[in-house]
């Protein structure tokens, strides 16, 4: 059976989710989570893109990102093709790294956007591998929650901080509250 024809909206946002081949590990130690960040570094250069929110887990990562020109297709196939070929050179393996096709979801309103960046960062707190968001060191969270850290050039957290109202420092600690233990399943 034919894979469905993917829907592409310029400059809309998308949750995008893939997974390491037979739920295998994508990252198996702290070299992989850098080169994965270098790849969408590199790829951001030549193709812009952005991400509001990203999370990237042993076997899987999530990313809520948006591309303004370049099919989102497009852009998912580089990041996993450099990935792939990253990762099987690195621990001389050959096939597929990637489970099948990655999701993709298109978030259509202010809601679905900040459900899926909280979403994407209690994914750590869900998998019992944190307590709290800020204790993982592989999401887009520690940029939300310190205004110091330097955010790599492809992610841009005003596309979330933005729905709510006050300073920046205010923006941040409403999100940021909405992490709270208290307001999971909320």
């Amino acid at each position: 059976m034919p894979y469905k024809k993917r829907i592409y909206v310029p400059n809309q946002f998308y949750h995008v989710v893939c997974r390491g081949n037979r739920r295998d590990p994508l990252f198996r130690c702290h070299t992989d989570f850098l080169a994965f960040f270098h790849i969408l570094e590199q790829l951001h250069q030549k193709i812009p893109f952005e991400l509001a929110s990203y999370c990237l887990m042993t076997n899987h990562f999530h990313l809520q990102i948006r591309s303004k020109e370049v099919p989102l297709s497009k852009i998912m196939s580089l990041i996993n093709k450099r990935y792939a070929n990253y990762y099987n050179t690195r621990y001389r393996l050959t096939g597929h790294v990637f489970e099948k096709r990655y999701y993709d979801k298109m978030i259509e309103d202010k809601e679905g956007m900040l459900e899926v960046s909280k979403y994407i960062h209690l994914n750590p707190v869900e998998a019992k591998m944190v307590k709290k968001p800020e204790f993982y060191p592989w999401s887009s969270f520690q940029f939300f929650k310190n205004e110091y850290p330097i955010a790599p050039c492809y992610l841009d957290i005003r596309h979330i901080l933005d729905f709510y109202i006050g300073t920046m420092k205010q923006k941040r600690e409403k999100y940021i509250s909405s992490h709270e233990p208290s307001k999971i399943g909320n």
